[in-house]
Protein backbone atom coordinates (compact mmCIF):
# COMPACT_ATOMS: atom_id res chain seq x y z
CA UNK A 1 0.00 0.00 0.00
CA UNK A 2 1.42 3.38 -1.02
CA UNK A 3 1.69 6.03 1.62
CA UNK A 4 2.50 9.72 1.30
CA UNK A 5 4.19 12.41 3.31
CA UNK A 6 1.88 15.04 4.83
CA UNK A 7 2.24 18.76 4.33
CA UNK A 8 4.51 19.60 7.23
CA UNK A 9 6.31 22.47 8.88
CA UNK A 10 9.30 21.59 11.05
CA UNK A 11 10.75 24.20 13.41
CA UNK A 12 14.23 24.22 14.91
CA UNK A 13 16.02 26.81 17.01
CA UNK A 14 16.94 28.87 13.93
CA UNK A 15 15.02 27.41 11.00
CA UNK A 16 11.58 26.64 9.63
CA UNK A 17 11.27 23.85 7.08
CA UNK A 18 8.06 24.22 5.08
CA UNK A 19 6.51 23.50 1.68
CA UNK A 20 7.67 25.72 -1.15
CA UNK A 21 5.39 28.42 -2.53
CA UNK A 22 5.64 30.59 -5.62
CA UNK A 23 7.16 33.48 -3.65
CA UNK A 24 10.28 31.30 -3.39
CA UNK A 25 10.84 31.21 -7.17
CA UNK A 26 13.51 33.98 -7.45
CA UNK A 27 15.54 32.80 -4.46
CA UNK A 28 15.34 29.15 -5.53
CA UNK A 29 16.54 29.99 -9.04
CA UNK A 30 19.42 32.05 -7.68
CA UNK A 31 20.43 29.26 -5.30
CA UNK A 32 20.46 26.62 -8.02
CA UNK A 33 22.68 28.69 -10.32
CA UNK A 34 25.55 28.56 -7.83
CA UNK A 35 28.72 26.78 -9.00
CA UNK A 36 28.81 24.40 -6.03
CA UNK A 37 25.22 23.30 -6.69
CA UNK A 38 26.04 22.83 -10.37
CA UNK A 39 29.15 20.79 -9.52
CA UNK A 40 27.54 18.27 -7.18
CA UNK A 41 23.91 17.95 -8.27
CA UNK A 42 22.04 17.04 -11.48
CA UNK A 43 20.25 20.41 -11.50
CA UNK A 44 20.25 21.71 -15.11
CA UNK A 45 22.32 24.81 -15.81
CA UNK A 46 21.40 27.57 -16.20
CA UNK A 47 18.45 27.12 -13.86
CA UNK A 48 15.73 29.57 -14.83
CA UNK A 49 12.89 31.03 -12.80
CA UNK A 50 10.51 29.08 -15.05
CA UNK A 51 12.30 25.87 -14.03
CA UNK A 52 11.96 26.88 -10.38
CA UNK A 53 8.25 27.55 -10.85
CA UNK A 54 7.70 24.14 -12.48
CA UNK A 55 9.59 22.48 -9.61
CA UNK A 56 7.44 24.23 -7.01
CA UNK A 57 4.03 23.95 -8.66
CA UNK A 58 4.30 20.65 -10.53
CA UNK A 59 7.24 18.38 -9.76
CA UNK A 60 7.37 18.66 -5.97
CA UNK A 61 3.60 18.16 -5.46
CA UNK A 62 3.62 15.20 -7.87
CA UNK A 63 6.47 13.49 -5.99
CA UNK A 64 4.67 13.92 -2.66
CA UNK A 65 1.28 12.78 -3.95
CA UNK A 66 2.83 9.69 -5.53
CA UNK A 67 4.49 8.78 -2.23
CA UNK A 68 8.00 8.99 -3.65
CA UNK A 69 9.35 11.94 -1.71
CA UNK A 70 9.07 15.40 -0.23
CA UNK A 71 10.73 18.76 -0.91
CA UNK A 72 11.02 21.30 1.90
CA UNK A 73 12.14 24.91 1.78
CA UNK A 74 14.67 25.67 4.53
CA UNK A 75 14.12 29.20 5.80
CA UNK A 76 15.57 31.33 8.58
CA UNK A 77 13.15 31.70 11.48
CA UNK A 78 13.89 35.39 12.05
CA UNK A 79 14.21 36.67 8.48
CA UNK A 80 12.10 34.07 6.61
CA UNK A 81 14.88 34.09 4.00
CA UNK A 82 15.23 30.94 1.89
CA UNK A 83 18.58 29.35 2.77
CA UNK A 84 18.29 25.81 1.46
CA UNK A 85 16.40 22.75 0.34
CA UNK A 86 15.79 19.40 2.00
CA UNK A 87 14.72 16.67 -0.40
CA UNK A 88 13.43 13.17 0.34
CA UNK A 89 13.37 10.73 -2.57
CA UNK A 90 13.24 7.03 -3.47
CA UNK A 91 10.97 6.41 -0.49
CA UNK A 92 10.07 2.77 0.16
CA UNK A 93 7.08 2.57 2.48
CA UNK A 94 7.35 -1.20 2.93
CA UNK A 95 11.00 -1.04 3.98
CA UNK A 96 10.28 2.30 5.75
CA UNK A 97 13.28 4.02 4.21
CA UNK A 98 14.03 7.16 2.21
CA UNK A 99 17.00 9.00 0.74
CA UNK A 100 17.75 12.47 2.08
CA UNK A 101 19.70 15.21 0.32
CA UNK A 102 20.32 18.87 1.03
CA UNK A 103 21.38 22.05 -0.72
CA UNK A 104 22.42 25.23 1.05
CA UNK A 105 22.44 28.60 -0.70
CA UNK A 106 25.84 30.29 -1.10
CA UNK A 107 24.66 33.20 1.04
CA UNK A 108 23.94 30.88 3.98
CA UNK A 109 26.89 28.49 4.06
CA UNK A 110 29.09 28.13 7.11
CA UNK A 111 26.21 28.53 9.58
CA UNK A 112 25.50 24.85 10.23
CA UNK A 113 22.11 25.07 8.53
CA UNK A 114 22.51 21.84 6.53
CA UNK A 115 23.12 19.67 9.59
CA UNK A 116 20.40 21.41 11.62
CA UNK A 117 17.82 20.94 8.87
CA UNK A 118 18.87 17.39 8.01
CA UNK A 119 18.80 16.20 11.62
CA UNK A 120 15.43 17.81 12.29
CA UNK A 121 14.02 16.10 9.21
CA UNK A 122 15.46 12.73 10.24
CA UNK A 123 14.00 13.06 13.73
CA UNK A 124 10.59 13.82 12.27
CA UNK A 125 10.86 10.83 9.94
CA UNK A 126 11.75 8.47 12.77
CA UNK A 127 9.34 9.79 15.39
CA UNK A 128 6.32 10.84 13.37
CA UNK A 129 6.47 8.73 10.20
CA UNK A 130 8.03 5.68 11.85
CA UNK A 131 10.71 5.28 9.20
CA UNK A 132 13.57 2.93 10.04
CA UNK A 133 16.31 4.07 7.70
CA UNK A 134 17.46 7.34 6.16
CA UNK A 135 20.13 7.06 3.47
CA UNK A 136 22.50 9.77 2.23
CA UNK A 137 24.83 9.63 -0.76
CA UNK A 138 27.72 12.06 -1.06
CA UNK A 139 30.16 12.44 -3.92
CA UNK A 140 33.63 11.23 -3.00
CA UNK A 141 35.16 14.71 -3.29
CA UNK A 142 32.29 16.64 -1.70
CA UNK A 143 33.83 17.00 1.74
CA UNK A 144 31.32 19.61 2.91
CA UNK A 145 28.43 17.21 2.36
CA UNK A 146 30.34 14.40 4.07
CA UNK A 147 30.89 16.59 7.12
CA UNK A 148 27.14 17.14 7.39
CA UNK A 149 26.53 13.39 7.29
CA UNK A 150 29.11 12.82 10.02
CA UNK A 151 27.80 15.66 12.19
CA UNK A 152 24.26 14.28 12.35
CA UNK A 153 25.48 10.80 13.25
CA UNK A 154 25.39 8.93 9.95
CA UNK A 155 27.39 5.73 9.54
CA UNK A 156 29.45 5.28 6.39
CA UNK A 157 28.47 1.96 4.81
CA UNK A 158 30.73 1.84 1.80
CA UNK A 159 31.45 3.15 -1.67
CA UNK A 160 29.49 2.85 -4.90
CA UNK A 161 32.31 2.98 -7.40
CA UNK A 162 31.90 5.21 -10.45
CA UNK A 163 28.22 5.74 -9.60
CA UNK A 164 28.16 9.54 -9.37
CA UNK A 165 28.27 12.11 -12.15
CA UNK A 166 29.73 15.43 -11.03
CA UNK A 167 30.45 18.52 -13.14
CA UNK A 168 33.51 20.70 -13.71
CA UNK A 169 33.85 24.03 -15.47
CA UNK A 170 35.18 23.99 -19.02
CA UNK A 171 37.42 26.63 -20.60
CA UNK A 172 34.48 28.17 -22.44
CA UNK A 173 32.54 28.62 -19.17
CA UNK A 174 30.26 25.64 -19.65
CA UNK A 175 30.08 22.40 -17.71
CA UNK A 176 31.54 18.96 -18.41
CA UNK A 177 30.53 15.68 -16.77
CA UNK A 178 33.05 13.66 -14.76
CA UNK A 179 32.55 10.34 -13.03
CA UNK A 180 33.35 9.77 -9.40
CA UNK A 181 32.28 7.53 -6.51
CA UNK A 182 29.34 7.80 -4.16
CA UNK A 183 29.89 7.32 -0.42
CA UNK A 184 26.77 5.73 1.08
CA UNK A 185 25.71 6.77 4.59
CA UNK A 186 22.84 5.54 6.73
CA UNK A 187 21.03 6.90 9.73
CA UNK A 188 18.87 4.71 11.96
CA UNK A 189 16.65 5.79 14.85
CA UNK A 190 19.21 4.71 17.45
CA UNK A 191 21.98 6.69 15.73
CA UNK A 192 20.53 10.07 16.71
CA UNK A 193 19.68 9.33 20.34
CA UNK A 194 22.86 11.09 21.47
CA UNK A 195 22.65 14.03 19.07
CA UNK A 196 23.76 17.43 20.37
CA UNK A 197 21.04 19.21 22.30
CA UNK A 198 20.78 22.27 20.06
CA UNK A 199 20.34 20.01 17.05
CA UNK A 200 18.18 17.41 18.73
CA UNK A 201 15.49 19.87 19.89
CA UNK A 202 13.43 20.42 16.74
CA UNK A 203 10.79 22.48 18.50
CA UNK A 204 7.81 20.67 17.01
CA UNK A 205 5.92 19.81 13.86
CA UNK A 206 2.83 21.50 12.45
CA UNK A 207 0.75 20.67 9.40
CA UNK A 208 0.48 22.99 6.42
CA UNK A 209 -2.44 23.64 4.06
CA UNK A 210 -2.35 21.76 0.79
CA UNK A 211 0.30 22.75 -1.68
CA UNK A 212 -0.51 24.48 -4.96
Amino acid sequence: MTSTFPNISISTERLVLRPFDTDDVPALAAMMNDDQVAAWTPVPQPFTEQAARIWITERAPAEREAGRGLDLAVTEFLTQRLVGVIQLSKTNWHVRSTELSYIIAPWARGEGYASEAALATAQWLFRDRRLQRVELRTAADNTASQQVAQKIGCISEGVLRNACIAHVRTEDGGWSEVRTDFIVWSLLPEDIEGADGHLADTGGFTTYPDWN
